[in-house]
């Protein structure tokens, strides 16, 4: 039905005819947009992040950023790699020289996010920091690099969507004759632009900041409803095809559920108290000794 469909439907786009590249060939090594990706969405989170450090309120000072830039790298990537390995591939748990290999793509987007929790308890532990904020301040950069990494995908021409017959559909070599939709542009659009947008206006254009647990909340719900809502277009890991048959969804979307209950949850939570300014702490605090970059001590709330 699909091949008939292709046959009456507008030429679809031929990804091959972009004229894209997986990288940047340097003669001696080739630099790809996969791992650039993941370089330029850190640093942007991390300038961000140094950017909202200098607004009132913030639960952590200059130093604790830096901490945070090195730790979070490490678990995306570790917890990436892991995390793929456990949901979609346990192959590589059997074969450690493959499992590794980072270059040669495979990396899970639930386990980045173990990795980069884990990361940011191990921060606020070693700094005394209150783990909620903290996590609200991170979640406000992460749209940054989802974006990236997405539109690293689709210059990889991989993780493509499933057949269909739109106008914008488009032929993949390494999936078949059949047009299919350029799912990683939509994930893109959701899981990037779309946090990217909601969490900044929550950030600069409200008080949610004040609100322990409301922005990761927030975060946590949307990202999780965005690739759910993807999961419908994006074709299955091969590995997975029978299990996302037998289930009616796919491993993403299974993933995905406990997320959007947990970050609904905490929104709702966080709403019910008050302000932190109509605690007892003051919304204004000090940020910190400028010499010594130390945190403020009275907005832990």
């Amino acid at each position: 039905m699909l091949a008939a469909a292709a046959q009456t439907a507008p030429e679809p786009i031929h990804w091959a005819d972009l004229g894209l590249r997986p990288g940047i060939d340097l003669g001696f090594f080739t630099l790809r947009y996969y791992s650039l990706a993941y370089l330029v969405g850190i640093v942007l989170a991390y300038l961000h992040l140094t950017k909202m450090l200098k607004q009132p309120g913030a639960p952590m000072a200059q130093r604790h950023a830096e901490d945070l830039f090195f730790w979070c790298t490490l678990g995306i990537i570790v917890g990436g790699r892991l995390g793929y390995a456990t949901f979609y591939e346990p192959s590589l748990w059997a074969n450690p020289d493959q499992l590794v290999q980072l270059w040669n793509g495979g990396m899970s987007f639930h386990g980045g996010l173990i990795g980069v929790t884990l990361a940011i308890a191990w921060v606020c532990w070693r700094g005394k920091l209150n783990f909620i904020r903290v996590c609200d301040y991170i979640a406000v950069n992460v749209g940054f690099g989802m974006f990236l990494g997405r539109i690293a995908n689709f210059i990889n021409g991989e993780l493509w969507g499933r057949p269909t017959d739109v106008p914008w559909a488009m032929v993949f070599p390494r999936a078949g004759p059949l047009p299919r939709h350029p799912s990683q542009l939509y994930e893109a659009g959701l899981e990037g632009l779309a946090i990217i947008v909601i969490m900044l206006s929550l950030f600069w254009l409200t008080r949610a900041r004040y609100r322990p647990g409301l922005l990761v909340g927030v975060f946590g719900a949307c990202i999780a409803l965005a690739r759910f809502t993807v999961e419908f277009f994006r074709e299955p890991d091969a590995q997975l095809a029978e299990f996302a048959q037998a289930t009616g969804l796919s491993m993403g979307q299974w993933l995905t559920l406990p997320m959007i209950a947990i970050g609904v949850g905490m929104a709702i939570w966080a709403l019910t108290r008050p302000p932190i300014g109509q605690r007892g702490t003051a919304v204004n605090a000090p940020q910190g000794d400028a010499a010594t970059g130390d945190a403020p001590t009275r907005d832990h709330a």
